[in-house]
């Protein structure tokens, strides 16, 4: 049966597909065979609770449904193609119809369809049936890298609670409860206590299954040396310690193993960028001899260009590491008096969603609530967007429409292809400028602004970590140290400090205090610091030790944001610099070649029609340079969206960084083209 979390009646219909097509699955598969078992380990490795019997059957299932789908439809397409367009093509295995016999002949057309139809019935049970089992396989290999990207992190607070005094036991207990933070990590914990509590096995025997079964192998080999320390009685917190050293040192490695990857597809990009470049030089050279092609230039332009850059997009993405988390930190257990504010505070109404009940005196209290929200945006909305920067787009998107249908309606923006051949830079303004510049500059104010308020937190995080060390060291609590670094620094965290003093010492607890402070942030390197103390803190006040461990932690985080940023600033001035030459090349055949040439065919047109005649056309006489000019303003336009971009997404692995880009380059092109033009 089935475990899926979906409704009862789509399970139903998966499991009534696996039934059916369980016996082909019986005689293609061994149970004992290599594929099958690797499929198993990879449900397990994902954490899909799905039989590999089923699951398999239900992938022939699926695999069959699309193939029969594709074989009728090539069928159908071979038919047209074989039988109404090319009766009389191709010839079999090269021989002459004359020497084929009659009925061979009538069977030719027949056989191609049913060739045509097995081919793409084929075609299409291997996308089903591979589409279905690759499933488990692209999420082990997510899970994989979420990790192997909060191992180190993951290791740092488990060596904290080694100092803090809690047994083995204690710390994956504790590891299992931390999954808002440490996320994958976390489950694979969880695994072992739930195996320890429910199946009545021991944590090392639960310990060493676990190793055997995570998709990490880094994990795995955490896992099995931290078993040998279990067996042996050996010192866990001083093999915690080495562990925490190591793995920072692996994921220094591991991220100069990516920038390496990453220069690499800089120079990559150089080429793809160039390509469509190229290209229209070449069909516009073509187009001058008399070899009109329009279609593959409108191609080119509007299709081989976005196409390029979308696709390269995604291979960067596929390298680049994200942010692991939403940086939120939870309460343990169930507590009616916190409520964790993730979102729009307009629309999360906190404790006051607590309380419902029929009676309308609820509903007047969440009334006023929602009142009092909105009248605090409407009175600072600035704020409000600086918090939310995406949220702006719901103000300036239908702006941007309504500027875009009274350009139409005053006739500034054109409805009609000639509009844009007769003014090209005018009319893709009204079009695409105006929209661009009407959504696109509020919210790179505000994303950047959100940025620099999130950043001065963190920018200051590990010198201030090192002075709470050297201020509990010398025998202050965590409370005292919080004070003593308040008024000893400055910047925003020691402004929040100060606040976390102030909200102790008028009732709230600590730990209420930090993960307040956590969540306003929600930056998800503060909120693993923030729970390694934390969760210290409960254990003693003296927590020294812990202290200096995050400051080494975020320490080394410095150092791979700073040589990433680093590295891949120069990957940035490579694409800026590949689309001004793009741009720059465009302008020179716009002006020196383009507009040259077409003179000189107007010359030679009206100089006499003889030649002309005798010639049968003249070198460039087909070409319509305004059109020409229009898709080469289009092509730079869309050139330079696209390589702002992937610039904001390399630099700091977020597509919304590369507004700021995407505001700056189309401006060169759109100056450039107003001069050009």
């Amino acid at each position: 049966m089935s475990l899926d979390t979906r409704s009862g009646q789509a399970v139903g219909s998966t499991s009534a597909l696996g039934d059916t097509f369980y016996p082909l699955y019986e005689s293609l598969f061994d149970d004992e065979g290599d594929f099958v078992a690797g499929v198993e380990n990879k449900l397990a490795q994902a954490r899909m609770p799905q039989n590999v019997e089923l699951f398999l059957s239900r992938a022939l299932g699926v695999g069959a449904l699309a193939g029969l789908t594709l074989w009728i439809v090539g069928s159908l397409l071979g038919y047209l193609v074989f039988a109404l367009f090319l009766p009389d093509a191709p010839v079999l295995l090269g021989v002459a119809e004359s020497a084929i016999p009659p009925i061979l002949l009538q069977l030719k057309i027949p056989f191609l369809v049913f060739v045509t139809g097995i081919v793409f019935g084929l075609i299409g049970f291997g996308i089903g049936f591979g589409s279905l089992v690759s499933i488990p396989y692209f999420r082990a290999g997510a899970r994989k890298r979420e990790i192997n990207v909060l191992l180190s992190d993951s290791i740092s607070f488990m060596y904290a609670l080694s100092v803090g005094g809690l047994n083995q036991l204690e710390i994956l207990q504790a590891m299992a409860r931390a999954d808002d933070t440490y996320g994958e990590v976390s489950k694979e914990f969880q695994s072992i206590v739930l195996e320890t509590e429910y199946f009545d096995t021991d944590y090392r025997t639960a310990i060493r299954n676990q190793a055997l079964q995570t998709p990490s192998d880094e994990l795995a080999q955490f896992l099995t040396d931290m078993l040998s320390i279990v067996d042996s009685g050996g010192d866990m917190t001083g093999f915690l310690e080495d562990q925490k050293e190591k793995h920072m040192r692996t994921a220094k490695q591991e991220q100069e193993m990516v920038l390496e990857t990453m220069e690499l597809f800089g120079e990559m990009y150089m080429t793809l960028s160039l390509f469509p470049l190229l290209l229209i030089i070449i069909l516009v050279i073509m187009s001058m001899m008399g070899d009109s092609q329009q279609f593959l230039l409108l191609g080119t332009v509007y299709g081989l260009i976005p196409l390029t850059g979308v696709g390269f997009l995604v291979l960067v993405s596929t390298v680049t590491q994200d942010e692991i988390g939403d940086g939120y930190l939870r309460p343990e257990g169930s507590r009616d008096d916190v409520v964790v504010r993730e979102g729009l505070d307009v629309l999360n109404l906190g404790l006051v969603e607590k309380y419902t009940d029929d009676r309308g005196v609820f509903e007047k209290i969440k009334g006023r609530e929602r009142s009092h929200e909105l009248s605090a945006i409407l009175r600072k909305p600035h704020v409000f967007f600086r918090d939310n920067p995406t949220v702006v787009l719901g103000l300036t998107i239908p702006v941007s429409i309504v500027a875009v249908v009274l350009s139409v309606l005053y006739g500034f923006a054109p409805l009609s292809p000639e509009g844009f051949v007769d003014n090209p830079v005018g009319a893709t303004f009204f079009w695409f400028y105006v929209p661009l510049y009407l959504n696109f500059v509020p919210l790179m104010i505000f994303y950047e602004w959100n940025v620099r308020a999130r950043r001065g937190v963190v920018s200051q995080l590990s010198e201030n970590l090192r002075k709470l060390s050297s201020a509990n060291d010398t025998g202050m609590t965590l409370l005292e140290s919080l004070s003593v670094v308040a008024e000893t620094s400055s910047g925003k965290l020691s402004d929040e400090f100060e606040t976390m003093y102030a909200k102790v010492n008028y009732g709230t607890n600590l730990k209420d205090a930090l993960r307040e402070f956590n969540n306003k942030y929600h930056i998800p390197r503060l909120a693993r610091t923030v729970k390694l103390i934390s969760k210290a803190q409960e254990a003693s006040s003296q927590i020294e030790d812990v202290l200096t461990t995050a400051a080494q932690a975020s320490e080394n985080q410095d150092d791979i944001d700073r040589d990433r940023k680093s590295r891949t600033r120069m990957q940035v001035v490579i694409i800026i610099m590949t689309y001004l030459t793009l741009l720059g090349v465009m302008a020179l055949l716009k002006t020196q070649f383009l507009d040259v040439m077409s003179g000189l065919a107007n010359q030679v047109g009206g100089g006499g029609g003889s030649s002309a005649a005798a010639g049968g056309g003249q070198f460039g006489s087909n070409v319509d340079t305004g059109l020409l000019s229009v898709l080469f303003f289009h092509a730079v336009t869309l050139q330079a969206v696209l390589s702002s971009f992937i610039a904001g997404y390399i630099r700091e692995v977020d597509l919304i960084s590369g507004v700021k880009f995407a505001v700056i380059l189309p401006t060169i092109a759109l100056v450039t083209w107003m001069a050009v033009g």
